[in-house]
């Protein structure tokens, strides 16, 4: 209902706004205000390609760690909205119906994305976490931060009960280094790269 392409942003005041991008020329216009927030918007994750019937299609996370969980219909519809009562949440993804988020204390907390249940909490890194991302294709998640580590895990459903499970798969150790960025270099999560701060390099990792 509002064009090609939807880009999301937020903003210091809370608010996440919608704009619609057209396939072709430049007529940009504000689609929606979503003003759910109260803090600053400190992230926002949403699943490419996913089909309508999937859970949820946005996360939007604030400096109060307050998560959103948004459904996009003929508007946007709030389906959720989760708290973490004061601990700046720093990053989030979503993916199948998943939620992960990650917070200032170290903490990785895993919620089901339909219902908002927490699933798992992970006591992940000694200090704030500043970037998480995961493989489309196998559900693995990448978590990096200022303790110089970076940990993979892996998400999955129970096949009987359709809870969500993490396993941790592999940690390395980027000495001296505050993490403040990482991604995985393909929908696999075979391969991953990152970055601190004050390094004038990109360090990437293969799984041999």
């Amino acid at each position: 209902p509002f064009g090609s392409f939807l880009f999301h942003t937020g903003t210091s005041s809370g608010l996440v706004l919608v704009f619609d991008i057209p396939a072709k020329g430049t007529n940009i216009t504000l689609a929606e205000v979503l003003a759910e927030h109260r803090d600053a918007i400190t992230d926002i994750a949403s699943e490419i390609g996913q089909d309508k019937d999937a859970a949820a299609d946005l996360v939007t996370a604030d400096d109060a760690g307050i998560l959103c969980v948004w459904k996009i219909e003929e508007d946007f519809k709030l389906i959720n909205k989760i708290s973490a009562y004061g601990v700046t949440c720093s990053s989030v993804k979503l993916w199948a119906g998943v939620i992960a988020a990650a917070y200032g204390n170290g903490q990785i907390r895993v919620y089901d994305a339909s219902t908002g249940t927490l699933n798992a909490q992970l006591d992940a890194h000694a200090r704030w976490i500043y970037t998480l991302d995961i493989a489309p294709d196998t559900g693995r998640l990448l978590s990096g931060a200022e303790d110089s580590f970076v940990q993979i895990w892996q998400l999955s459903r129970s096949s009987d009960s359709g809870a969500i499970e993490v396993e941790h798969l592999h940690s390395e150790c980027v000495t001296d280094t505050k993490i403040c960025g990482g991604r995985f270099c393909d929908p696999q999560g075979t391969s991953f790269s990152v970055t601190g701060y004050d390094l004038s390099e990109i360090i990437r990792y293969v799984q041999i």
